[in-house]
């Protein structure tokens, strides 16, 4: 089957079987983009079976899933046991693509190790510190918290392996020494790390090219290629439109998802995952920049067989959430069936009634 989109679509287990635990969702595609919580909480709920808000918030304020900057300077969703081996091999890449903005905030390597002995000793402990208070911490050791330079020595400080997402405190997101949230972090030596980060993206978000790697891991393009390489028979290639394409080797070829439709979050795999997206975009509908709330389909869109036919938003008013849907053309009854059918899984996912309308 040479239908790209709807192999990612089973690939990612957003059709198919889903994962039992949400735990499944993150260590399988390994790396979870994050920056908003909300969106990604809903990202993994759709590849895991009845997974709720509710149970979300408790695994993560446990531990059991971290948020962290890695790939990208971005946060992600990793679980513990692949955080150590995952920093190791993009944070360095990450701060590299930093420094020119480190210098624009005055903050060379000594002043990041200033902070980091100042957060040390105020985390230590189970100390589990909000964003704010981390800025009084450097503001007593009479290093300035303003502007940008706050949650810049906070990302170096998660790059470095320093620090990690904590528990919530209310709405509010804490951080905790990572050293105190994983005890062992499982290490691999970079050859190691290059050959798992790149067998574990092909896997979960083949048919996919070089190039998409290059963008979702950080990595260069020789790694990839060399990560490749390394996988040997577990991993198959296919040229498809003139592009190479890489995927599991053991994939079986799925189902056609035709009237399967997703109300996909910011950021979701789906879409962030890719450097080129024009299989996820209808060949014979206009995409209408408007319509999507960052002018893009990293917004919360609806795809319909794995392509995207409009975008939609949500409310809440007197306990009620209201979702309305923007498409991009007309919809069949069976599409719009589908649609309905994915604004009842959100209202599962939520435990709260969800209305749907149409714009």
């Amino acid at each position: 089957m040479n239908d790209i989109a709807v192999r990612r679509l089973h690939a990612q287990r957003l059709t198919g079987t889903p994962f039992i635990s949400p735990l499944d969702s993150v260590r399988w595609l390994t790396a979870v983009q994050s920056q908003d919580y909300g969106a990604a909480k809903w990202a993994l709920a759709q590849r895991s079976r009845g997974t709720t808000d509710v149970e979300l918030d408790r695994l993560f304020d446990q531990g059991a899933v971290l948020r962290t900057h890695v790939l990208r300077p971005t946060w992600h969703f990793v679980l513990p046991e692949d955080i150590g081996w995952l920093l190791a091999l993009t944070g360095p890449r990450v701060r590299a693509g930093l420094r020119a903005r480190y210098r624009r905030l005055e903050l060379d390597d000594k002043i990041a190790a200033r902070a980091e002995t100042l957060f040390t000793a105020a985390l230590a402990g189970g100390n589990h510190l909000t964003r704010g208070e981390l800025g009084e911490v450097l503001r007593a050791g009479r290093i300035s918290p303003d502007g940008q330079r706050l949650p810049h020595l906070i990302m170096r400080a998660e790059l470095d392996a320093l620090i990690a997402s904590g528990p919530r405190r209310g709405k509010q997101f804490t951080y905790a020494l990572l050293e105190e949230r994983v005890l062992k972090p499982r290490a691999l030596d970079r050859d190691e790390a290059v050959a798992e980060l790149t067998l574990r993206y092909f896997r979960s978000h083949g048919p996919a090219q070089i190039q998409d790697f290059v963008w979702w891991s950080g990595l260069r393009t020789a790694d990839a290629r060399a990560g490749i390489a390394l996988a040997g028979g577990a991993l198959d290639h296919q040229t498809i439109g003139g592009k190479d394409y890489w995927f599991d080797a053991g994939a079986r070829s799925p189902r056609q998802a035709t009237m399967v439709a997703h109300l996909l979050p910011n950021f979701d795999e789906y879409t962030v995952a890719y450097r080129d997206r024009a299989e996820i975009l209808h060949a014979g509908r206009p995409f209408e920049a408007k319509l999507f709330s960052f002018g893009s389909i990293l917004s919360n869109v609806v795809t319909v067989g794995g392509r995207v036919r409009g975008s939609w938003r949500r409310s809440v008013a007197r306990g009620v959430v209201r979702l309305e849907v923007q498409p991009l053309d007309r919809f069949k009854l069976a599409e719009a069936v589908a649609v309905e059918e994915a604004a009842n899984r959100f209202a599962r996912f939520l435990e709260r009634p969800v209305e749907l309308s149409w714009l």
